[in-house]
């Protein structure tokens, strides 16, 4: 047998099982479904061993979903703390009508088109990372620094200027 066969037979006799141990742990089915074609994804690209097990494969599957939670946790508690940073002005007059124009205008002008793609995505269809990443066709961590990258000049900018 060939190691495409081998593999496709493990997907076969070990989804079940895989894929709710997935869903268990994240509670979504796409990004469940996802982690677990990542799984056999590595098993292509690496050197292929006949005797992996199931235990083997779930504790991978149970490894990639836990590694996406941290990386989540992560996200929120940078996010948070930069929420946290940025209430120390007065929030109801805040953002007036000339400060919304000096921000379209960085924008427009000074971050890249893909960063600004990634701006749009979030705050104007208030798209989730994960769905911009699928939309744009890059990885979560790519839309997280872009959106970061983006969010640090326009505070750097209006800092600047005062």
């Amino acid at each position: 047998m060939t190691k495409i066969n081998d593999i496709e037979q493990l997907f076969k006799a070990h989804y079940p099982r895989m894929y709710r141990l997935a869903v268990a742990l994240l509670h979504d089915d796409d990004l469940a479904r996802d982690i677990f074609h990542d799984v056999f994804l590595s098993l292509l690209d690496g050197s292929f061993d006949i005797s992996i097990t199931e235990g083997y494969l779930l504790n991978a599957v149970r490894n990639r979903c836990l590694n996406h939670i941290r990386d989540c946790e992560i996200h929120h508690r940078i996010a948070n703390l930069y929420f946290i940073d940025s209430n120390e002005y007065e929030t109801e007059n805040f953002p007036d009508e000339c400060t919304m124009a000096r921000i379209h205008s960085l924008i427009k002008n000074d971050i890249s088109s893909q960063a600004r793609r990634v701006m749009e995505l979030r705050f104007s269809d208030n798209l989730p990372f994960s769905r911009i990443a699928s939309v744009m066709g890059i990885s979560e961590t790519a839309v997280y620094r872009h959106l970061s990258h983006a969010l640090a000049i326009i505070r750097r900018k209006l800092n600047e200027n005062g």
